[in-house]
């Protein structure tokens, strides 16, 4: 049973009014953040946001807690913590006020976020942590302070160090003996470096050693219109794939349509609908332009998916928006060889090697095409594939490395640097688990 607080004279006015943290007029509840060092700070809060997120908060608020503290006319509830963990109780309380949280603060202040989050029983907060941290990339300094951190916070979180986990023997296995075909073949002249990394991966493995907007970008009715025209928008792409010979115009159109609603979305933080819609519709896309002749309409229809694409990517590798491992698997494994067939088509001297046998391109076709690609795109687009690869269980990560460092697909979008990752967190994720082990027994 919680206090009885809607007699307080400001809670009628606060219910007409949209509750925002630090409103004083509104609040009705002094949370008192205090440290060691004798900072002592005010936030004023409400207690329908508090009881409804916060178990502790909760039971501080309810008839049962023996003791109740009066401050300015308001309860107060006091929260002691150490100096370096302030800043992210202040960021805890201004994200309770958010129906999802649209923006966060990197690695390290998540991390932050999540062990406040714990602590103090905000159960829907810290899965929403989880859930960021589990599928953006890592700084190797993250990765330290995440082993230190998360296995102190129990095994329910545990799943966010699956990217750290020990290799499968027969996965690693499988890869070494991917990467030494690659190291001890005769790629051509571009991929020279890349077999020079090959080459120095693998005697690492083999070593012995230890950003004023004109409209709130919060307002429901806005998003909702939005996110209808999307959706009607993903509709008719659904119909012109289904029928795709006979609409290449019209599918271009609509491309390209969808291309600028990405720039829109980015822009208003509402690309999470269209990238489930491009995870989930990615066979589809892609098998329906693969089987068409590449000719000048379905190069720029090729183009204008990878545009999207690209977007889509961004999205998922920022954190921007938050996938489940499967389906980050799915994009991955969908799109990484679409890409690398479209820039073969319009870049013939992008760095490929040999065409694959069971590869929709033809090799008998007139690839010197006008239609090209603005560089920067495909900079992203392998930069964001890059960061996703890293976000996978390691075994994972493996499994696709294994499978691009095969000598006839060594080829756009470059892994190197995730090749580079796996290998030094594979060398050392026995060490980290027995250390692991070490502090838990």
């Amino acid at each position: 049973m919680q206090r009885n607080i809607s007699s307080h004279p400001l809670y009628e006015w606060k219910v007409m009014c949209s509750i925002r943290i630090g409103d004083r007029a509104t609040s009705d509840v002094v949370v008192r953040l205090r440290t060691p060092e004798g900072r002592d700070n005010w936030v004023y809060c409400h207690s329908e946001i508090l009881i409804e997120k916060s178990k502790y908060f909760a039971d501080r608020l309810s008839e049962n807690w023996p003791t109740c503290q009066i401050l300015d006319s308001r309860n107060c509830v006091e929260v002691y913590c150490q100096e370096l963990e302030f800043n992210s109780h202040v960021s805890l309380l201004r994200l309770l006020y958010l129906p999802e949280p649209h923006t966060w603060y990197g690695v390290r202040n998540t991390l932050g976020i999540l062990q406040v989050a714990v602590n103090l029983g905000c159960h829907q907060m810290a899965r929403a942590c989880l859930d960021y941290l589990e599928a953006v990339p890592w700084e190797e300094a993250e990765e330290e302070e995440i082993l230190r951190m998360v296995p102190t916070l129990g095994s329910q979180y545990e799943v966010i160090l699956a990217r750290l986990q020990p290799v499968d023997p027969m996965a690693i296995t499988g890869i070494f003996i991917s990467a030494f075909r690659f190291a001890t073949s005769s790629p051509p002249c571009h991929l020279r470096e890349l077999k020079t990394s090959v080459q120095e991966q693998l005697e690492y493995m083999l070593t012995e050693d230890d950003d004023i907007p004109l409209l709130s970008l919060r307002d429901a009715v806005l998003k909702s219109e939005v996110r209808n025209c999307v959706k009607d928008l993903l509709s008719r792409l659904d119909c012109v794939i289904l029928s795709l010979s006979s609409m290449l115009q019209e599918l271009l159109s609509l491309l390209s349509d969808i291309a600028w609603v990405c720039q829109i979305l980015c822009k208003m933080e509402m690309m999470k609908d269209l990238v489930h819609y491009w995870v989930s519709a990615s066979d589809n896309i892609v098998k329906a332009l693969d089987c068409l002749n590449s000719d000048g309409n379905v190069l720029d229809s090729r183009l204008k998916v990878v545009e999207v694409t690209c977007k889509v990517l961004e999205a998922i590798s920022s954190g921007n928006v938050i996938l489940p491992t499967s389906s980050r698997i799915h994009v991955v494994n969908a799109w990484l060889p679409f890409a690398r067939r479209t820039r073969l088509l319009v870049e013939p001297s992008a760095p490929v090697l040999d065409y694959d046998e069971d590869s929709p391109v033809d090799p008998d076709c007139e690839i010197g095409s006008p239609v090209k690609m603005d560089a920067e795109i495909w900079q992203v687009m392998e930069s964001a594939f890059v960061s996703i690869v890293l976000t996978l269980p390691s075994e994972v990560q493996a499994e696709i490395l294994a499978e691009w460092l095969k000598s006839e697909a060594a080829r756009y979008p470059d892994l190197t640097e995730a090749f580079e990752v796996w290998c030094y967190r594979s060398k050392i994720a026995y060490r980290r688990c027995v250390f692991l082990k070490g502090r838990n027994t």
